[in-house]
């Protein structure tokens, strides 16, 4: 047989953590900063980069790894404020940690995914490389460039129109990883994971390539809403994105503005309404129940989708009983810029004393002064 009829007939074996059928019993003890199997460090890139490496030969016999391990690399210096021209990651939610989750949820999806399908619909060695480096910098929208952003202060700044910055550091970077032939779907593709474009109107010549993007959306949804400290993230963190991201409270015009979310707490009260909205919408009509491909690995199960329905049972036990004390977790901080926190919570502040009293309702945490 000829290269392409042996790559026609192969078909992937199952990739298994060791022990999956103790993965109920793990999470009961999971870290904090561990995925959702509790095997993986996921504020590790070594220990990421490792899972990502065994999935990727596995499913892909004798595929290099080296563009691979440069692109982990060079996620490293970016986020870690070592990349020529960066400042470093500066912001407390979309942090480094939760980049890496995203990209094992991804090379998870993309194992499952080729050992789910038949030959011609598989996207091979090359397309899922693509996949996993768009997924390693779908965030670098967040990174201040030292000169081009010198007016700005935090990276959460650019929420409304991250992904297009990331899009446009995907197609100065891909070039020097020598993956130019990929600048044009990996451009695209990384906006599955924002709302900058109506995911409809994307055009992809190649149906793998749709795949790819569903697979990447997903992975961004899922990650982030299984993580072990998802809910203290949102309330204490992803409101101050939201807050200077002027997603929170929007200045729509002089004098005008619309209240979104009052405060961490008000955010959380809108998330079992938020993810029932994204799960019928995104996860299972877009991206066409892509989730599922992760079952493949598992047995059956679904590690992702078991941790967001225990994060989501915990917050509507919270919100029945009015008990915040329940959400006690006190995750660690995974950014490259050393005065992150404090250099957020002082330009959330400013931005909401600037609010005029009659459409203030800040929450004490942020209260100027």
């Amino acid at each position: 047989m000829n290269s392409v009829e042996q790559q026609a007939r192969y078909r992937p074996p199952i990739v298994s953590p060791q022990n999956n059928k103790n993965i109920k019993l793990m999470t009961q003890d999971r870290r904090n900063d561990y995925d959702v199997t509790n095997t993986v460090q996921v504020s590790s890139s070594a220990a990421v980069r490792s899972a990502v490496n065994e999935l990727f030969t596995t499913t892909f016999p004798g595929a290099s790894f080296d563009k691979l391990w440069l692109a982990f690399y060079d996620f490293d210096r970016l986020f870690g404020g070592q990349y020529p021209g960066y400042l470093g990651c500066d912001t407390t939610y979309h942090d480094r940690q939760h980049t890496l989750d995203m990209t094992l949820a991804l090379a998870r999806l993309v194992a499952g995914y080729e050992r789910s399908v038949g030959p011609a619909e598989r996207l091979g060695a090359h397309r899922a490389q693509m996949a996993i480096v768009t997924s390693l910098f779908h965030d670098s929208g967040y990174i201040r460039h030292r000169e081009r952003d010198k007016e700005f202060k935090n990276g959460a700044e650019f929420t409304l129109y991250h992904v297009s910055r990331s899009a446009d550091f995907l197609r100065r970077y891909l070039p020097e990883l020598g993956m130019a032939k990929d600048v044009a779907v990996s451009s695209m593709i990384v906006h599955f994971t924002g709302y900058e474009l109506d995911l409809d109107n994307i055009e992809l010549d190649d149906p793998r390539d749709a795949i790819c993007g569903h697979l990447l959306g997903t992975a961004d949804l899922v990650a982030q809403m299984a993580d072990r400290c998802y809910l203290e993230k949102c309330r204490d963190r992803l409101y101050t994105e939201f807050v200077i991201g002027g997603i929170a409270v929007e200045n729509a015009s002089p004098g005008q503005y619309m209240v979104r979310y009052e405060s961490g707490v008000d955010l959380l009260k809108k998330t079992p309404a938020f993810y029932q909205a994204a799960t019928k919408d995104r996860l299972q009509n877009k991206f066409n129940r892509a989730y599922r491909y992760v079952e493949v690995l598992f047995d059956g199960q679904n590690p992702y989708i078991d941790a967001i329905r225990a994060n989501l049972t915990h917050l509507v036990r919270v919100l029945k009983t009015d008990n915040w004390q329940l959400l006690r977790r006190d995750p660690p901080y995974f950014v490259g810029v050393n005065d992150a926190v404090e250099s957020m919570d002082s330009v959330a502040r400013a931005m909401l004393s600037a609010v005029p009293p009659e459409h203030q309702s800040l929450p004490p945490d942020l209260m100027p002064g």
